[in-house]
């Protein structure tokens, strides 16, 4: 587990002040903020760009991604898309985000970053996210652009000599092998030495333009269970609970807590997760109150079924580690040594 050790504190305390001292069954850890759906690049595995030209033109007003994010109370943001760096006022919405405090993960394709970069300040609190899906044929095949791998490398670089932390995102489709994911994670974690690394199977947007290459349940445990063998798991940096990661493998099964990831895009708070959209609602609370949680998850609804993305079950082994002193001692170990080994 990568989590620098403030941020690794600052959400323990978080998550003890809500199920201990609160009482809060529901309650989000990180939002997930779609300040606007454009982008320049049409990736063949992703359903959020699919909308008319009208929503595709519009931005969102720093006052109301701000507002969105302090009235959920969540520690983290994750500012996604679209692509981030194409809305006007990126900057001042993490600005003002940092000033008070949040964890942001900026999310990016990268190709805007090294021109955006001075309208940027390196702090702890954030951080870009790069989307890197393999190595330079694999990646570029992924986004369906020629030259974004090596363009993606030379921002990491640039990022990293100018002090910003770098964090990488990186999605698995059924065209992966365990060598594959092997090698991009290698030569993020050793070469790049990217601070931390998120990886996730994809899911199986309806409106994705490529329908054939998500993974199922089981080739997703084979996949994670082959490439995190011989040390490579623990070895690696990478931005997950242990229990996630055993999730991954097969080693462990949870519940989803969509509620805990929550999505505030330009249409409201999306229910009921980032990956499905059964309607929108315009404050958290009505997210939690006026949503059908029982009816979502695998066995639930068909477009559960073959979804293990970390915004549903990332929560679920974080409270599960909190919830068990063995296991709480298990990530504390590991944010420790790979603090260390930084």
């Amino acid at each position: 587990m990568a989590m620098p050790l403030r941020q690794t504190v600052r959400v323990a305390s978080y998550l003890f002040e809500q199920k201990m001292v609160r009482r809060r069954e529901k309650f989000p850890l990180i939002v997930e903020l779609e300040p606007l759906f454009a982008c320049n690049l049409k990736c063949e595995g992703c359903g959020k760009i699919q909308h008319p030209a009208g929503v595709l033109k519009q931005r969102m007003p720093v006052a109301q991604a701000v507002g969105a994010v302090l009235e959920s109370g969540a520690p983290m943001v994750s500012i996604a898309g679209g692509e981030p760096l194409m809305h006007p006022q990126i900057d001042e919405i993490v600005r003002q985000l940092v000033a008070k405090k949040k964890y942001v993960f900026l999310c990016t394709n990268a190709l805007l970053m090294r021109k955006k970069m001075d309208k940027f300040t390196p702090s702890p609190y954030f951080a870009f996210t790069v989307h890197i899906d393999g190595m330079r044929e694999r990646h570029d095949e992924s986004v369906a652009k020629e030259g974004t791998f090596d363009e993606a490398v030379a921002a990491i670089k640039e990022a990293k000599r100018r002090g910003f932390r770098v964090t990488t995102n990186s999605t698995f489709f059924n065209t992966d092998t365990p060598q594959t994911l092997i090698e991009v994670l290698n030569f993020l974690n050793d070469d790049l030495q990217v601070d931390e690394m998120m990886l996730s199977p994809a899911y199986a947007y309806e409106k994705a333009p490529d329908q054939d290459h998500f993974l199922g349940v089981e080739q997703t445990r084979e996949l994670f269970r082959k490439a995190f063998g011989d040390g490579n798991r623990k070895k690696w940096r990478l931005n997950h609970s242990p229990l996630f990661l055993d999730f991954l493998e097969g080693k462990a099964d949870f519940p989803c807590t969509a509620w805990a990831i929550p999505n505030y895009s330009l249409f409201g708070w999306q229910r009921p997760c980032y990956l499905m959209s059964d309607g929108y609602v315009p404050t958290y609370q009505k997210l939690l109150d006026e949503t059908d949680w029982d009816k979502y998850g695998r066995g639930k609804d068909e477009r559960c079924d073959n979804c293990m993305a970390h915004c549903g079950y990332e929560p679920t082994a974080v409270l599960a580690t909190m919830g068990s002193l063995k296991e709480s001692i298990r990530a504390a170990r590991e944010t420790v040594a790979s603090n260390r080994a930084k």
